[in-house]
This record gives structure tokens, sequence and C-alpha cells, in this order.
């Protein structure tokens, strides 16, 4: 006798918030615009005029802080284009160490607050061992984006602020869960550490 087991598909993350399909058009439109240099430049254009659209209000959970480290809440996976939208909170002084994006393009768009951004070159590389060079900085506020493309993609994110929350919305190709994360030894030399990624209830 043959007996099938259904399982219901997990579902993805998809939150209802105002504005929600007018920015999922908008990013579903981009990410459709050719290969990742078109895609992300459509991209940051895309989060640049959202952000400023009276329209979307990202969802409220999205403006509250953790304290002992910066929120990552994915507010929407694509189904059909694999893409997944995460909102970042950062609480006063909250950042990242040295990271890569696994190979996967993003952009990024400050949506409220101010983050300082750090791109870092690699100079070199022995085994795990990488040499970086801080290659300038950037104080982004509401309403810029930016995008990495690998191997262009080495940065630290910071909230420098001593009392105001930031938020920043992070669109990448795909899903990401684990990443690299250089901890600094001597001089320019970082070591290499995976990093799993775990996300923060979104409600």
């Amino acid at each position: 006798m043959d007996i099938t087991h259904c399982h219901q598909a997990e579902a993805l993350p998809d939150l209802d918030f105002p504005g929600h399909d007018k920015l999922v058009a908008a990013i579903d439109d981009a990410v459709n615009a050719g290969d990742e240099h078109a895609v992300t430049a459509a991209l940051r254009n895309a989060l640049c005029r959202m952000i400023r659209d009276r329209d979307v209000h990202l969802p409220d959970c999205v403006f509250d802080a953790i304290d002992d480290h910066y929120a990552r809440r994915e507010i929407y996976r694509s189904p059909s284009l694999g893409y997944s939208v995460v909102a970042m909170t950062w609480g006063p002084g909250q950042g990242t160490p040295v990271h890569d994006h696994c190979g996967l393009w993003c952009v990024e768009g400050v949506w409220d607050g101010e983050l300082e951004i750090t791109q870092y070159e690699l100079l070199e590389r022995n085994g795990d061992h990488f040499r970086f060079r801080a290659a300038g900085g950037m104080h982004a506020g509401p309403g810029s984006a930016g995008s990495l493309i690998p191997p262009h993609e080495y940065h630290t994110i910071r909230n420098a602020s001593g009392d105001n929350v930031a938020v920043s919305l992070h669109i990448y190709k795909a899903p990401m869960e684990a990443c690299s994360m250089f901890v600094p030894r001597e001089g320019e030399w970082f070591q290499r550490v995976d990093k799993t990624l775990k996300t923060d209830e979104a409600a």
C-alpha cells in the first residue's frame, strides 16, 4: 500500500505593513533589470525612492532595538525571485565586525537614523588570515543606499550615535544565513571566522 505524507511547506517570511505591495513591486522590477550591476543600481534607486515614499511604513517591530545585539528581522522573501529583505535595527553604539556577504550581492539603505559604513580593501590572503585596509568610510543618513557586489564586499556597519536607534533595510540576492567575519590580529591582519546569522522574531 502506498502512503503519501503531505508536509505543508514552511511559509516564507512575509510581514504585512503599509505600502508592502508597493515596496515589493519596486524591488521585483529592479531585480529583473539584468545583470548584477544593473540590478543593484536599479535597487539603489528603488530603495531611495521607497524610503522617501510616505505610503511605505516598515513594521513597528523594526524600530525596537534589542539590548545585546543589533536585530536582523526578515520581513519578506520572494517566492519567485528568491531575494530576501531584512530590516536591521541598530541600538546606540551597535555595529558589526569586518565581514563579507558570502558571495551574495546586497543593497543596503538607511531607513531611519544614521550609520557609519567603512569599506575594506583586501590586500593579501594567507589561508584564513586576511590583510585588509580601510578604504574609505561614510556617514549614511535616511534615504541613502549603497550596494555590495562580490568580491568588493568587505565592510563594517556601526551606529555611532550615543542615544538614537538606526534602522536599515537590506536586500540580498538570496537569504543570507552565514557569512565570514574577520577578527583583528596584528597590524592590518585579520583571521576569518565562520559566523551563522540568526534572525530575530518579526511581528
